[in-house]
Order: C-alpha cells, then structure tokens, then sequence
C-alpha cells in the first residue's frame, strides 16, 4: 500500500474519531499549539455520558474550550476530567476549584512522564508532503517523543493528528512519518497570534539591570512574560547571541535583521536558532515557518541540562514569584495555588550552572499590589506552606527586581538575605529586616 491510501485509510469524521475512545483512557493533548482544536476536543467532550473515568490531560492550553470551563466540567465529573501539566491563563480556573489535578512535570522529562500513562495521544500537524511526512509545526515539545515512547513500552493504544493546512512547517527533527499515526482528522484553522501587553516601567527597568548581565557571543534563553520581552526589546546593542531556548522569544526576527543574534558562537548547531516550541505573533510565525535558520527538537534535546552545559556562557533567564531569604525560587504557585507550572526553568538553571561563564537569572517584580493598595513583597522570609520549590537554593545565582540585581551563588544564607533585601521594595525593606534580625537567626 501507498503512503497516500495509507493516509486516506487513515482518514475519519470527528464523529469516527470520538468513538474510538473508551471508558477508562487517559488522552494526552499536545501542548500549546499543538494542542489539537476545540472541535476534535468538543467531539470527544459530546460523547462523556457514555464513558466513564476518562482523563484528558494538556499543558499550556491556548485554544478556548469547554475543557477549561468549571462550570460544564462539573456536569461531566467522573465520566470525563481535566488535568494538565502547566496552566496557563486561560487554564488556570480550572486548577483553583480543585477540578484539574497537577501533573509535575519538567520539560525535559514530560515525555518519559506521561508516556506510560497515555493510552490516547493527540496532536496538530501539517499535511503530509511528498514523501508521506507530516511536521509538527509550531509544537514539537514532548510530542514526538511521547507518541514514539508509548508505542515502544506498548501503552499508546491510538494515536491521532489533526491535520491542519495552516500549521507552518518548521525544519529539525519535527516530522513524523504518517505510519506513526492511527487516524488523521483534517481541519482548517489559523494559528492564534498570541499577543501580550507592552511591558511596563516595572519590566523595562529589571530589563536595562539584565542587560548588564549579557556580553556579546552569550547563548541565550528566555523564559514567558513581560520581563523577558523587555530585555529582547533592550538587546539592540549586543552582538553575536546565540539562541538555545524552549520557547522562541517575540522579537526574534529583530534580533536576527539586526545580527543581534547570530549564532555563531555556539558550538552546536552554529547559525541555527535552536527552540521546541513557539507561541507568539503572526511575524515571528512567518519568520521561522520553512526558515532553514530555525530548528525544533523534542524538549528532551533542548532541555537536557547536559546539552544546555555544553554551552559556554549561557544565560538563563526566567520569571518567578516568590524568592525566599535562602535562594529558594517558586515560579509556579502560591501556596497551593498551583498558577503554572515547572516548565523549563529548573532545566535551563541547572544547565546554566554548569556552563562555563554561565548565569542563572531569575526576573521578578519587588512586590505585588493587592486590590486595597497594599504591597505584599515578593522577596519573604520563608516561603508560604504548601508553595512549590521551582528552584532549589544550591542552584541559584542571580535575582533581579527593579531594584537591582542580587547575586547569590557565593553567598552564606545571611548573605543572602541581606542582598535580597537590598533589592527588595524599598517601603519593605524594614519588615524584612526586622524579620531577618528576629526570625531568620532565630532571635540571635
């Protein structure tokens, strides 16, 4: 049999695909955009009076859909559930009712992870191409290695891609032969421009402290958020940056047309920018669609802290939340509040460690505005019961608020308090230290 009738065999309704479901499956769903549509989901979602004990499991969920809405997750409990390995905004609601358990999980080894319990796995590609390769376009992630992991330990019973004519094809170890699937189910959907607010004053000041940090020919990684964005907007001046990242950073065609980043320095994939997944607008989608200067690879190449440390002069730099008088990082939640989720972070920073002339940066704000007025510092004595280590205390190096930069890899835990509290919002400062004189030394 030809690849083409092997793909038209291939080939069902929604209402084909939703069928094949049983009770008792747990559905891996790609991440971010390669998370399959609402309406493959919604197919499924239909059929919940006839299953029972169905897990459907995501990580940085885009797309709106009744999957992520309490309310009519409720009227399914028990016959279908959520649960996902890193929310984002539009997931959050969920996890706060208790309605979607977390699933810990690193970049590098959600693969090794959720292979074993996925029965179902589910993905956006593109059309196949001549020789009968579909790409996974805008998400490579743990994709390629959860489909080929589950079929090699026998648990992925059904493997599905929807295939989505307007999924950019991106080059590097990112296609998959069409006998990797089971069934295809086609669609037609543009990608989602993900767009966030202009960073504040706030950002763009942390952002000028993180310049300081980065020297021409560093390889570079940036993290979500408002504050990475700025030190992107910020890197004009700099010259000959490599990019080793999970996540492509908004700007990167800048950088590249202004030969802010080249990649020559790097001694792996020189030339190349290197990432496993993008989640931006639609100019960096047309930059790196087809762009033989951009490469996906599964998170367990990009994020192996291995690889990461192969690289001189790397530098890390990554939000977080909270950052207690020790060095120890949550980026992820607020008590047990689970907020995102571990991510790359912990990778990158341990890579970073490890790397010769490599920095560890953590980007966060001074304090955090409550609704009264009030400001709660985001530098604490301790961090809250229940809150997540992101980050351990032995792995971290600089902290940078708006207030300055900490750097405390070197430093005793008193030292590092006292640095801390230096760069901590300066109507906190004197909370902080009588904390430190009263607490942290234990009254001595």
């Amino acid at each position: 049999m030809s690849w083409e009738d092997d793909y038209k065999r291939k080939i069902v309704s929604l209402e084909e695909m939703a069928k094949q479901i049983k009770s008792g499956d747990f559905i891996m769903l790609g991440l971010a955009l390669g998370e399959p549509t609402p309406r493959v989901i919604h197919a499924i979602l239909d059929r919940a009076e006839a299953l029972e004990k169905v897990s459907m499991c995501d990580a940085v969920p885009v797309y709106p859909s009744k999957l992520l809405s309490p309310d009519f997750m409720k009227t399914i409990d028990g016959h279908i559930n959520h649960l996902s390995g890193f929310f984002s905004p539009s997931g959050r609601a969920q996890g706060h009712p208790g309605l979607s358990p977390f699933v810990p999980v690193m970049s590098s080894d959600a693969a090794k992870k959720v292979a074993p319990l996925a029965d179902v796995f589910i993905c956006q590609v593109t059309p196949p191409n001549k020789r009968g390769y579909v790409n996974l376009g805008l998400t490579n992630f743990h994709e390629m290695d959860t489909i080929r992991l589950g079929r090699e330990i026998g648990k992925q019973r059904l493997t599905i891609g929807e295939v989505n004519d307007q999924m950019p094809i991106v080059f590097g170890d990112n296609w998959l032969h069409i006998s990797e699937f089971d069934l295809f189910v086609e669609t037609s959907m543009k990608m989602p421009a993900i767009t966030r607010s202009a960073p504040g004053t706030k950002e763009a000041t942390i952002g000028q402290y993180v310049l300081e940090l980065i020297n021409d020919g560093d390889t570079i990684q940036m993290g979500f958020g408002g504050i990475p964005e700025a030190v992107v907007a910020g890197l004009s001046g700099k010259h000959d940056l490599g990019v080793l990242t999970e996540m492509f950073p908004v700007g990167l065609e800048e950088l590249v047309a202004k030969r802010v980043v080249t990649n020559s320095k790097k001694p792996f994939h020189k030339g190349k920018t290197i990432a496993t997944f993008c989640m931006a607008n639609q100019a960096l989608y047309d930059f790196i669609e087809e762009s033989p200067d951009c490469e996906f690879y599964p998170a367990s190449y990009t994020n192996n802290p291995a690889f990461i440390a192969q690289h001189p002069n790397m530098v890390a730099m990554n939000m977080a939340l909270l950052v207690d008088f020790t060095g120890q990082i949550c980026s992820e939640g607020l008590g047990f509040r689970q907020i995102s989720g571990t991510g790359g972070q912990l990778d990158f920073m341990i890579g970073a460690n490890y790397s010769k002339g490599g920095k560890g940066i953590t980007l966060l704000t001074s304090a955090r505005e409550m609704k009264d007025g009030s400001l709660v510092s985001s530098i604490v004595l301790d961090l809250p019961p229940g809150t997540p280590v992101t980050v351990p205390r032995v792995f971290a190096d600089y902290v940078v608020t708006e207030y300055g930069i900490a750097h405390l890899y070197h430093k005793t835990t008193s030292q590092r308090a006292e640095a801390l509290i230096n760069i901590a919002h300066p109507d906190l400062r004197g909370e902080l230290r009588n904390s430190m004189k009263t607490k942290f030394y234990m009254g001595g």
